[in-house]
């Protein structure tokens, strides 16, 4: 639920309310009182401060310690060489013939954003990875002159990915063709134009954040998507691929519902044993007191 970009829109909201509330009531108390007010001001803008730092540090272990994509490594030229030893038949495929692919198709998250026309091109992915870079592209420090409204780290931008497509290839592209029918002359001749497609790959293209940070609320939505893919992305997909592969990952939002089917199915079962007891006397459940009314 908090992940909702609405909900997180609407808290946010909510909080802005709040830091933005009058101060004439801070006004309003004597001096003395003022002047502790203040005191704990600047703790709260020292909290704040501690709390950006920490953030910053956190970061910086993630990097240090970002082992798993070598021991993945690992394992898989591990596996390779056991395989190519293992590997008498000429005729097997290499490797796990369209693992991603398939990877995609199985995750609720991704299998929506691949159209017909990017699984002939995600066939031919090898492997996705995870590199650590530096925090240039985030400000972790509160704002010098608002530092109370400070909610953690934020992200400042994104860089995409330019891919170079071969003509004829950008399936993030499409051509239209219409006919137009000149007024004067009658002839008609066609116009080509070309269009934004539906695509796994537009993912790889980030709207550009104006320097003012201003956007309207279809762009931001579309920022938080993005973002969301890609933090699932890094979580989820690449740390359990195997698993998606092969159809065995469930997600967190799935188990809810899995509990509740379970408990209704056993309540249902109860009652059904009970009504296929051939020893089963309807009559003595029923309420004394409402026996006596009938």
């Amino acid at each position: 639920m908090m992940q909702n970009p609405q909900i997180l829109a609407a808290l946010q909201e909510r909080l802005d309310g709040l830091v933005e509330t009058p101060t004439g009531y801070i006004e309003s108390l004597p001096r003395g009182v003022k002047r502790r007010v203040n005191a704990l001001k600047n703790l709260q803008a020292k909290c704040a401060q501690i709390e950006a730092k920490f953030y910053e540090e956190v970061h910086d272990i993630e990097r240090k310690y970002a082992v798993e994509d070598e021991i993945s490594e690992e394992l898989k030229e591990k596996a390779k060489i056991e395989d190519e030893k293992k590997d008498e038949e000429k005729e097997d495929p290499k490797g796990i013939p369209e693992f991603w692919l398939t990877v995609f198709k199985n995750a609720d998250v991704l299998s929506d954003m691949v159209q017909e026309h990017d699984e002939p091109i995600l066939k031919h992915l090898k492997d996705i990875k995870v590199k650590f870079s530096d925090a240039g592209q985030m400000r972790s420090e509160p704002d010098d002159s608002d530092p109370f409204s400070f909610n953690g780290p934020e992200i400042m931008g994104c860089t995409g990915c330019q891919i170079d497509w071969k003509k004829g290839k950008n399936v993030t592209l499409k051509t239209i063709k219409k006919q137009q029918k000149h007024k004067g002359r009658g002839t008609v001749h066609t116009v080509t134009k070309t269009a934004s497609n539906d695509s796994f790959f537009n993912f790889f293209a980030p709207l550009e954040v104006p320097e003012s940070g201003d956007l309207d609320d279809v762009a931001e939505a579309i920022l938080a998507v993005d973002f969301e893919i890609g933090h699932f992305l890094r979580e989820r997909i690449i740390p359990r691929s195997v698993l998606y592969f092969a159809g065995e990952a469930i997600d967190d939002d799935d188990d809810d519902y899995d509990e509740e089917d379970e408990e209704a199915d056993e309540e249902g079962e109860e009652e059904g044993d009970e009504e296929n007891d051939p020893d089963y006397d309807p009559k003595k459940d029923q309420n004394p007191a409402e026996c006596q009314q009938q």
